[in-house]
């Protein structure tokens, strides 16, 4: 809990910017909250990658701290931090390129018109974002979770009190609407890098690590390793996420009301998501202790305990999720809005369906994250990928797309392909650690009895 509670406020500091975002665009009505919906959908995919990639970090960087090597965790970070450098470039370079996609995309027309300026300062902020990324799976590999969520809660006040000041038009700024909350977004993330940087700099523990980096001093063999750990992980999270991104699209096919509904539901499904990602974080690094210890049956212990309390949280969320399933959807929309009042109403009432369908698959979701984490831990990225690829695109999207666009379920069809991809991930994963972990145990038990 200790690894975890942190980790968890750090990964839903970056679901409160968006939460921000979201309520306050949408008091300016249901096409700007589509719109921003649909310029994170590209953001989406491209930080899949960027956040995917930079989990390698962790398990290294905890493995040689179980094993007190300096010198192969200041490798693992360097060689983390200059891969991510590169690749938060990249994304940026990608997404500012694949812009006019959105015209070619069946998405409402005024919808694409707003998204296009919000999209432009966004993306320039996946490079602070991927660079703070290897920071933050630094310190997490070291147990350091609490400093990124400092990091984190220093950029939400940044992105509130700006959104109020450039959405708005307030303190003397321009109205600028959805640009506005772009705006929010790129300096709360700048900041953060900062911040994060300073204070491990400032630690006895990080201080040695983050200062005197030669940058451009590189091994091949640790770009090796780190590729061969982090490009795996990278597809898992763009796999994961891009069936998410998949019922945005599908969602807009539909019409802006359903988009806008489907980014309420997503929203409050991602912050309770965020509370496994962080137990999967905490597993992740626990796991890699004891791989670095050689304790196998311990390793085991650990896991299975972090998986029972992360399952034990999901019914909870479950429970709130299903008896506020109304409520929740109208901190979002501005009732008092006589010209918005039918569209609102109309985006409350998918809303609410779909969230009855996101507190069932509250335990699927807990389950599979939890489980990549814990196998991430042991290093085993490769049959975790594939499971992924497997559960989410040949099982769930075919699902929510026939559900969508060929029923009478519509919105609530593509929640449902959701619901059974993460459960058959869910079940795939937690076969493959079992069945490791087992694995591992006799082998450590048949080489102290040679």
């Amino acid at each position: 809990m200790k690894l975890a509670a942190p980790v968890i406020l750090g990964m839903l500091g970056h679901t409160v910017v968006q939460l921000v975002d979201n309520i306050m665009v949408g008091q300016l009505g249901t096409a700007e909250l589509a719109a921003v919906s649909l310029g994170n959908s590209f953001m989406f995919i491209a930080m899949s990658l960027g956040i995917g990639f930079s989990t390698a970090i962790t398990p290294l960087v905890a493995e040689a701290d179980g094993e007190n090597n300096f010198e192969a965790g200041k490798s693992a970070f360097k060689h983390g931090l200059f891969l991510c450098t590169v690749l938060g470039i990249a994304l940026f370079l990608m997404v500012f390129a694949a812009k006019p996609i959105m015209y070619a995309m069946s998405q409402p027309k005024e919808v694409v018109d707003l998204a296009m300026p919000y999209l432009n300062l966004v993306a320039i902020s996946l490079v602070p974002l991927i660079i703070f990324q290897a920071f933050k799976q630094f310190s997490d590999g070291l147990s350091l979770t609490k400093y990124p969520m400092y990091a984190t809660i220093a950029a939400n006040v940044v992105n509130v009190i700006l959104n109020y000041m450039f959405i708005f038009g307030k303190f003397g700024m321009p109205e600028l609407g959805v640009v506005g909350a772009a705006i929010g977004t790129l300096a709360s993330r700048v900041i953060m890098v900062l911040y994060l940087w300073y204070v491990l700099s400032k630690h006895y523990k990080a201080r040695e690590y983050v200062l005197h980096i030669k940058f451009f001093t590189l091994s091949k063999k640790m770009l090796n390793k780190l590729i061969s750990l982090g490009f795996p992980s990278a597809l898992q999270m763009f796999f994961e996420v891009g069936i998410f991104t998949s019922a945005i699209w599908l969602s807009g096919i539909l019409g802006k009301n359903p988009q806008a509904a489907n980014q309420i539901a997503l929203n409050l499904s991602s912050m309770t998501f965020m509370v496994a990602m962080g137990f999967g974080v905490a597993a992740m690094i626990r796991v890699g202790n004891q791989k670095g210890l050689k304790r196998f049956i311990e390793l085991r212990r650990i896991a299975l305990s972090i998986l029972m309390l992360s399952t034990l949280m999901a019914v909870v969320f479950a429970l709130i999720f299903v008896a506020f399933h109304e409520m929740l959807p109208k901190l979002y929309l501005d009732y008092d809005n006589e010209l918005e009042f039918v569209d609102n109403y109309q985006v409350a009432s998918i809303a609410a369906k779909l969230l009855i369908i996101a507190a069932i698959f509250q335990i699927s979701d807990t389950i599979q994250v939890v489980a990549l984490g814990v196998l991430r831990g042991m290093q085993d990225v490769k049959i975790p990928t594939f499971i992924t690829f497997i559960a989410y695109w040949c099982i769930g999207f075919p699902i929510s797309y026939y559900l969508s666009m060929h029923t009478e379920y519509e919105s609530s069809g593509i929640w449902i392909g959701l619901l059974a991809g993460l459960t058959a991930s869910g079940v795939m994963l937690s076969i493959r650690f079992h069945y490791l972990s087992k694995k591992m145990i006799i082998q450590a038990a048949k080489i102290k009895t040679n």
